[in-house]
């Protein structure tokens, strides 16, 4: 059976600028390579990542990164209703950032693994939701 993973912003930034974590990321993009995997992302969180090329690097960087993403493996999910709801009691109940509410909303609703470095936003969540995390690093 596949595996259903769902990046987060700092996984795809750790795999894109080769910082420690980016072999794990590295492996579950060969896992998807492989048809043993697919890799998820929500609009939201790719945001996340075009900006902060966009701010690091410029317009024609970003934007050539972002090109990038989107004819790689990893698909693009769509802000719909069920990770409003979804989104909007995680970020409500625990006080998380937006973008890390809608990575775990993506997630849950796709019954996946978040990938993620994250551990200080994460891991109180741990006991509280019934989210699987990887880690990275």
């Amino acid at each position: 059976m596949n595996k259903t993973y769902v990046l987060d912003a700092c996984a795809l930034m750790a795999l894109l600028k080769n910082e420690i974590g980016a072999d794990v990321v590295s492996g579950i993009y060969n896992q998807a390579k492989n048809h043993e995997a697919a890799i998820f992302m929500n609009r939201v969180n790719l945001l996340e990542v075009y900006y902060g090329f966009y701010h690091d690097d410029g317009k024609g960087y970003a934007d050539g990164i972002l090109n990038k993403i989107i004819e790689s493996l990893i698909e693009i999910k769509e802000f719909d209703i069920k990770i409003f709801y979804i989104a909007g009691r995680l970020k409500a109940t625990y006080k998380i950032s937006l973008a890390d509410s809608i990575a775990l909303a993506q997630a849950i609703l796709l019954d996946g693994v978040l990938v993620t470095s994250d551990h200080h936003e994460f891991d109180f969540l741990i006991d509280k939701e019934t989210i699987r995390f990887h880690w990275i690093r």
